[in-house]
């Protein structure tokens, strides 16, 4: 075994010295200036033995004193040294990157600083998800974004009748915003096909993320293969591999089928459920809540991004159980048709209602008053301190939305990921959380 080893040791390190690699002659070029620096030092402290062995550096030292030639070998050896192993780098950045847009030493501080970041569980669907990604992924790589599978509109409705697959079009979303080329994959998995039997309609990150499925076995896999290939940030889990169908009861008594066809029901939900009533979590997903250290609800649709997670009965135990931060971070703007007249106790309420308990510590609320054009888009949560207070939550105040002020009612990612990055790290410092150290 150990003769293995050393075996493929050897055939590994032998690549190095493959003609084209532009590697050997800057190895040599370092090691020379590394000998030519331990002479330089042996020469300058006097030191009998190696300059008595060498005639040539003996005679130098004669013609020249040793308190300068020593330090004139020692300076030119450590040149040596410092461009040969540079021109290394350089060589081995121009295949890692050959755009030159970072350098290595950057890339690796980076995912460095990244992977010591704290082990955050997202929850949620739809933009608000996928906004939130957006700006957490430059503060840690241990994020697990956890993604409803209850859409069935548009090109992830047709999709999900035709081929049988659980909709992709929000884990689409959340894989390109974790993704390092966020805007270039974006535009490509948002592309539409506008003509062509059976295509017009689809984006290609539906159909990308269906073919992905296909070739894998199931979603689980063709997820775990997309993150590989689009070298993502974090990971996309589904909140459940089963087929779930929204459904939600109406003050008026009618029940409502299907996700696409709540918000249009124009009337106030009492309850919220799925068929099937009990669907099985993934068990990477609950894994995932168990070791947080930061979890995160929402922003997004109340009842039919987020709430759809909650009525997994795994995830709730889960999130209740969890001794993590727990913070929901809720709209800004009422949505039409859900949310209508709500206040932000009244979200909290409706998430407990579907988790049958808490799953929250805290909430984070916009500070500033809302734009002109925001309060147009269906008005303004009220923020019912007294009664969160009531209810036991720290509402947490942070200016979360767009700069623009003409900006439609939407939370800005790194405006948003930085007030709870923050949050999360006063919450250390007061001692309301344990640090874990892995």
């Amino acid at each position: 075994m150990k003769l293995l080893q050393a075996r493929k040791l050897t055939e590994q390190f032998g690549k190095w010295l493959y003609p084209g690699m532009q590697v050997k002659r800057w190895l040599a070029l370092a090691v020379l200036g590394t000998v030519m620096t331990s002479v330089g030092l042996a020469i300058w402290i006097d030191l009998r033995p190696i300059a008595n062995s060498w005639k040539m550096l003996r005679n130098l030292a004669k013609v020249i004193p040793n308190d300068i030639s020593g330090p004139f070998v020692l300076a030119f050896g450590i040149a040596l040294m410092i461009f040969g192993l540079r021109s290394v780098l350089d060589s081995i950045t121009e295949v890692l990157s050959p755009d030159g847009e970072d350098d290595l030493v950057e890339k690796l501080f980076r995912r460095r600083r990244l992977s010591r970041g704290p082990k955050i569980v997202a929850i949620g669907g739809g933009t608000g998800l996928s906004t939130l990604l957006r700006g957490l992924k430059n503060y840690s790589s241990n994020i697990t974004a956890i993604v409803t599978v209850a859409d069935d509109g548009g090109s992830s409705g047709r999709l999900r009748q035709e081929f049988g697959v659980l909709p992709p079009g929000d884990l689409r979303n959340c894989l390109a915003a974790l993704a390092d080329e966020e805007r270039l994959l974006t535009e490509l998995f948002q592309y539409r096909f506008k003509s062509g039997e059976g295509l017009a309609g689809h984006s290609f990150g539906n159909l990308f993320l269906t073919a992905m499925s296909e070739v894998a076995g199931d979603l689980e896999k063709g997820l775990e293969a997309s993150s590989r290939v689009l070298a993502i940030r974090g990971r996309v889990l589904p909140a459940t591999l089963e087929n779930v169908t929204l459904w939600a009861e109406m003050a008026d008594g009618r029940r409502i089928e299907g996700e696409s066809n709540i918000p249009n029901a124009q009337g106030r939900i009492t309850h919220i459920g799925c068929t099937p009533e009990r669907p099985r979590a993934l068990p990477q997903v609950v894994e995932a809540i168990r070791d947080a250290e930061l979890i995160i609800i929402g922003p997004g649709s109340l009842y039919t991004s987020i709430a759809p997670n909650l009525l997994v009965p795994e995830i709730a135990e889960a999130i209740k159980k969890s001794g993590a931060c727990r913070i929901y971070v809720c709209n800004v703007m009422a949505q039409r048709g859900e949310t209508d007249g709500y206040s932000v106790s009244d979200h909290v309420r409706a998430l407990e209602s579907a988790a049958g308990g808490r799953v929250c510590d805290a909430v984070m609320v916009h500070k500033e008053a809302p734009s002109l054009q925001s309060v147009r888009d269906g008005g303004a949560v009220p923020v019912d301190r007294e009664k969160l207070a009531l209810m036991g939550l720290t509402v947490a105040l942070a200016n979360i939305m767009e700069d623009s002020p003409n900006a439609r009612s939407r939370h800005s990612s790194r405006r948003l990921a930085r007030a709870l990055i923050h949050w999360y790290a006063r919450r250390i410092r007061e001692g309301k959380l344990q640090l874990r150290v892995s």
